[in-house]
């Protein structure tokens, strides 16, 4: 969160400083389908991510109380992350957000949203979401 005094902000503000960085909804969400995950797990549930930015982002939220990281002492270190509490209760939120978003873009015409290859299959059946463990839902 951004270190300023969340008491003299708007509560809309301080719920988009938690969950409005680069990648940090989306590993909320993947999270809450399967815990915990490692870095490379998370990684590639982000498409087009940077690892850099990945890294901050989950330090950031670790800092914000919002995930926990375990580190197992093994050689090769494993490092996993799972949801706080505090974290898993921005997941129905996050979720609505998610309904909101499929209904929106499967309401746009053909030649604003058309089905490419490329397209998420949650646009193209929409009972995947909620819950789905398909990693490209989100």
């Amino acid at each position: 969160m951004n270190r300023k005094n969340p008491r003299e902000i708007s509560p809309v503000e301080v719920y988009f400083d938690l969950i409005g960085g680069k990648y940090k909804a989306t590993i909320i969400w993947y999270l809450a389908q399967k815990q915990p995950r490692r870095f490379g797990e998370i990684a590639r549930c982000l498409p087009k991510n940077s690892p850099k930015a990945l890294t901050n982002q989950l330090r950031t939220m670790e800092n914000d109380g919002l995930i926990q990281r375990t580190v197992y002492p093994e050689v090769p270190p494993r490092v996993e992350y799972s949801l706080t509490p505090l974290g898993y209760s921005l997941y129905p939120s996050i979720q609505r957000a998610h309904l909101w978003a499929v209904d929106y873009v499967n309401s746009l015409p053909d030649h604003i949203a058309p089905i490419t290859p490329q397209a998420r299959k949650v646009y193209e059946n929409p009972n995947l979401a909620p819950g789905s463990t398909q990693e490209d839902v989100f």
